[in-house]
């Protein structure tokens, strides 16, 4: 059961390497209060070890993000400099006149643990090489992605990957930026942003037409430090590894009161349903399978229905859901004599209670139903009503287009 609602589309520190050779004397220098701040080279004579050192450096704590990264050549030059994170990525820098000490000019970002990697020559022609880490201080506004699917799921060829924010994402390039979907065998697709059903921002994923059965689907998150904008800045840092089932696809007709399910391609059966009267039409369009209760109370109040169509039905058995707005495939055994004939529902499809059970162990969480021959397409946001959008409006929908 479901209120009308107008359908709207807006849903770790590597220790020093030791390089001298032969005949060079590898000893330590410190950096800052960073004991592993150790580098390796020769012994020039007149500065004492030939090293590089890195301020900050690891053991220093949390680093403030108004501090600036030096890397120095002690007793030498440097020739390679890289400073980076996952999430806001590379660090730039200048450079001495004599090449022997570089230093940040880019920002730190807050919460964020950055690599650096430099090389050089001492003075006596032996390599210079470090490997350190740092981590600064964590964001004092910082936003968080609820994403779907979990983590080692299984789920239908017709689930996107979701996210869904608990800040306003003001610069939504920089954050799409570091997300990425990749998928074994390899398939062409796009995030699309949106505003979910009670305003956040949110952003899903999904190929062109559904996912193979098989394909093996790896989100990556690498936000932690990324610029939202407006000073929030990320914290996050995830590997989502799932996969994708068999391919368990159903149609309502609403016109013939019939709902047919396949599985990879082969019908498994074709039910007697009853669909939404006139005033409280089905969703048309394709919906996802939310997940699924073996009993739920139904009562119009939750989803705004009152006057002479109020209804309390109690426990209803075998729930699937299709939309947060209150779509269910469901028994109705209070309408029997409706599968088939007449459609006598408030949106919900209902059938009976032994065909209701049998569906249900059909379905899993991200399998599509799709209705045809009713009315107002289901939203983007409504659920994952993502498949009624065309490919190339999807694709639009991308900050990096």
């Amino acid at each position: 059961m479901r209120k009308r609602l107008t359908p709207r589309f807006n849903r770790r520190t590597a220790q020093p390497l030791a390089l001298a050779s032969a005949a060079a004397v590898v000893l330590a220098a410190c950096s800052g209060g960073g004991g592993n701040d150790s580098g390796s080279g020769d012994n020039d004579g007149k500065n004492g070890p030939a090293a590089i050192v890195v301020k900050p450096g690891s053991g220093t704590g949390k680093v403030p993000v108004n501090r600036k990264v030096t890397v120095r050549a002690q007793g030498g030059s440097l020739s390679s400099v890289e400073v980076g994170s996952p999430g806001p990525g590379k660090l730039s820098g200048t450079w001495s006149e004599d090449k022997s000490v570089w230093t940040s000019s880019t920002p730190l970002a807050p919460g964020a643990t950055y690599t650096v990697k430099a090389r050089g020559t001492a003075s006596g022609g032996s390599a210079l090489d470090k490997t350190t880490s740092f981590t600064t201080e964590a964001a004092r506004n910082a936003f968080v992605g609820t994403y779907f699917p979990d983590k080692g799921t299984k789920v239908g060829v017709a689930m996107p990957v979701s996210i869904t924010f608990n800040k306003p994402i003001r610069d939504k390039a920089a954050v799409e930026r570091k997300l990425k979907v990749t998928a074994s065998p390899a398939v062409e697709g796009s995030w699309s942003w949106m505003k979910d059903r009670d305003g956040k921002d949110r952003v899903d994923y999904r190929p062109e037409t559904y996912w193979k059965t098989g394909t093996e689907v790896t989100l990556r998150m690498d936000l932690a430090g990324v610029n939202a904008g407006g000073g929030v800045y990320g914290t996050q840092q995830r590997v989502v590894n799932f996969r994708i089932g068999d391919a368990v696809t159903s149609t309502v007709d609403a016109r013939k009161k019939t709902m047919t399910v396949a599985r990879n391609g082969k019908t498994l059966r074709t039910l007697k349903i009853s669909a939404g009267k006139k005033g409280f039409e089905t969703w048309n369009g394709t919906m996802v399978v939310l997940g699924k209760v073996p009993t739920l109370r139904m009562n119009s109040d939750t989803v705004g229905i009152f006057g002479p169509e109020a209804y309390d039905l109690g426990e209803v058995k075998w729930d699937v859901q299709l939309t947060p707005s209150g779509t269910y495939a469901h028994a109705a055994p209070w309408n029997e004599g409706k599968f088939g004939v007449v459609n006598g529902s408030h949106g919900c499809i209902g059938m009976s209670t032994s065909d209701a059970k049998w569906f249900y162990d059909q379905v899993h969480l991200g399998d599509p139903v799709t209705v045809v021959n009713s009315v107002d397409t289901v939203a983007a946001n409504n659920g994952y009503g993502d498949w009624n959008v065309d490919w190339d409006t999807w694709k639009e929908g991308s900050a990096l287009r």
